[in-house]
């Protein structure tokens, strides 16, 4: 079993060069969870007093004399099966992969923002197989643990800071979730610098019934939800975009459909479970928004250079590479954002 989720794992969130094992340093390690002393996780509803124990976060204010903070919520790194459709907070092997899919993309924000990162019962891969109806059950598991990390730290370590509330994929999605959940209320949305939704689809319908789910409508807006989904020109219907999404280029910050030439990509990276830069490429590929999909199609991409690697995903579904292509816009985007909010 173990081996079985190691291998979708790697498919699911690690780049084409080889990435080294999980060995951490020492204030990783630290916040890890002790699953000796640790409740088992089946239960259904998370008292948020578990969040008062430091293990049970995988980043706890880390950085030093930063301007901004980070609630980071990790992608899908949990296979699941038929007895398990979400994380055990006492599983060894997933605590690792979560804390290094996490290293994968501190880069994008460790220069701007103290990092906090709550372990949660993620939602398993295999949930993305069923119907929406059956996976909600399991996707409120995850989100019920979110929500309560996401208040402790409000309630106990923000003290009128700005934030950056972000997440990839499935942590994508939860971040959404807090959004429509809490952000209609002052104490939350106010000190909210940017949402970074990356690789998660957010209709028209939902922005009309949620308001205050803004979506950014340029390079330096703040209050507001980035967001994007990356493919293949030809890519009609993913899981993650069946019909069509709203979303942003990361590569002009428009959007309309303007098309961003490659010269505007500051670099593609590829990180490992260190979160070291393991290959870098400048000026990777261009990109523009599907007018009927809103999608970000890339220009300059083979399919073959960068398979999809899951069997949920066609070739030309990007997914696994969304913030990987545009890493260094996103990074410069990070620190443009957070001079803004503090400027205005």
């Amino acid at each position: 079993m173990l081996r079985r989720c190691l291998s979708v794992l790697l498919a699911l969130i690690i780049s084409l060069t080889a990435l080294t094992a999980c060995s951490q340093n020492d204030s990783q390690s630290s916040s890890q969870i002790n699953t000796s002393t640790q409740a088992d996780s089946s239960i259904s509803d998370v008292d948020e007093s578990i969040y008062k124990d430091s293990e049970n976060w995988a980043y706890l204010a880390q950085g030093e004399n930063m301007e901004a903070d980070l609630f980071i919520l990790c992608p899908t790194v949990f296979t699941g099966d038929d007895d398990d459709h979400n994380m055990s907070l006492t599983d060894t092997a997933s605590k690792e992969s979560f804390l290094g899919a996490l290293n994968m993309e501190k880069g994008i924000y460790e220069d701007n923002c103290r990092m906090f990162a709550p372990y949660y019962r993620q939602a398993g891969l295999e949930v993305y197989e069923m119907t929406a109806e059956e996976r909600e059950p399991y996707l409120e598991t995850a989100y019920q643990d979110v929500k309560e990390a996401f208040i402790y730290y409000m309630e106990n370590y923000n003290e009128g800071r700005p934030y950056v509330l972000a997440g990839f994929s499935q942590g994508a999605d939860m971040s959404i979730r807090l959004v429509k959940d809490l952000f209609d209320e002052e104490e939350y949305a106010d000190n909210n610098v940017a949402v970074y939704a990356i690789g998660w689809g957010i209709t028209e319908e939902e922005t009309r019934d949620y308001p205050h789910l803004k979506l950014a409508q340029g390079e330096t807006d703040t209050g507001v939800v980035i967001t994007f989904n990356t493919e293949a020109e030809d890519i009609q219907s993913s899981v993650i975009v069946e019909g069509s999404t709203l979303g942003i280029n990361p590569l002009n910050w428009k959007t309309d459909s303007t098309y961003a030439d490659k010269s505007l990509n500051l670099g593609a990276c590829f990180t490992n479970y260190d979160g070291e830069i393991t290959k870098e490429i400048k000026n990777l590929t261009g990109a523009y928004l599907d007018p009927k999909r809103g999608t970000l199609k890339v220009t300059d991409i083979n399919k073959e250079d960068y398979p999809a690697s899951l069997p949920i995903f066609t070739d030309g579904v990007y997914h696994i590479y969304d913030y990987q292509f545009f890493y260094r816009n996103l990074q410069k985007n990070v620190g443009d954002r957070v001079e803004s909010f503090l400027n205005n």
